[in-house]
């Protein structure tokens, strides 16, 4: 996978030569250039900004040097579109299952605007050469992009094959199907008067997976309910079924939900 990311703080992604995504750049896994957006200006100043048309705080970043900087990525044959990737409260909630189908691109390219944003021009531009996406880490406003980046890339990044080390850890984490991991525990059993889940220690491996199907289950209730309304009932065993009941969920053909006297 290429991925390329375009900054006026190309030293913020430094993070990305460390750990796992680090060693797969080195492995030739991952081909990830950083680009520092005033090498495309053209003044002495190295400008990027200017004042906004209608007025209005903060500045604006001009569409020139990110049309310059977008360019410079492009690869010569015209048929093949890289994904453009524009960190923004605007945008598209990133998620699991987005990190999964970028994961299978073969060219990213991350735009980490600063100040107000970029020039609306150069999304409208951009369409015509890449496939655009506008992406939010969440419902709250960052400084600039590259806080952003660094979290999609490591979540996109850690997906491609090769990168970790045992790839079935990737389908036993948190969001991999709709639930919150389980807790995870290691030595000693016993540590500062508390004790791992006796299961754990039985070496019963029905038992052991059912009590973490159960954990998960009982997890994604507390802290993510939005998550539990949205599984597909048919992906539920009894098992399943049983524990939501017993707090207080209806599982039907239609969907998942809070029964009327529980909320």
């Amino acid at each position: 996978m290429r991925i390329d990311v375009v900054s006026i703080f190309p030293e913020y992604l430094a993070a990305l030569e460390l750990s796992l995504i680090g060693k797969a750049r080195q492995d030739g896994l991952l081909q990830l250039d950083v680009h520092d957006l005033r090498d495309f200006t053209t003044d002495k100043h190295r400008t990027v900004d200017d004042t906004p048309y209608g007025g209005g705080a903060g500045m604006v970043m001009k569409p020139e040097p990110w049309a310059q900087a977008l360019e410079s990525v492009l690869p010569a044959d015209e048929s093949r579109r890289p994904v453009l990737i524009v960190p923004s409260p605007a945008g598209e909630v990133f998620t699991q299952a987005a990190a999964h189908e970028l994961a299978e691109e073969e060219h990213l390219v991350f735009a980490c605007g600063r100040y107000e944003g970029i020039d609306e021009r150069v999304l409208d531009w951009a369409q015509e050469r890449f496939t655009v996406r506008p992406m939010s880490l969440g419902d709250y406003v960052l400084n600039g992009g590259e806080v952003a980046v660094l979290a999609m890339v490591e979540a996109i990044g850690r997906l491609v094959p090769g990168v970790v080390g045992n790839p079935e850890s990737l389908v036993e984490e948190s969001h991999s199907d709709g639930l919150l991991e389980y807790p995870v525990y290691t030595k000693p059993s016993q540590w500062r008067d508390k004790e791992v889940p006796e299961v754990l220690l039985s070496g019963n491996h029905a038992k052991i997976a059912r009590f973490r199907r159960d954990e998960q289950l009982l997890r994604t209730l507390r802290r993510r309910p939005d998550l539990i309304a949205r599984l597909d009932p048919g992906t539920l065993d009894k098992a399943d079924k049983a524990l939501l009941d017993s707090q207080g969920y209806t599982v039907s053909a239609s969907g998942i939900a809070q029964s009327p006297a529980d909320r």
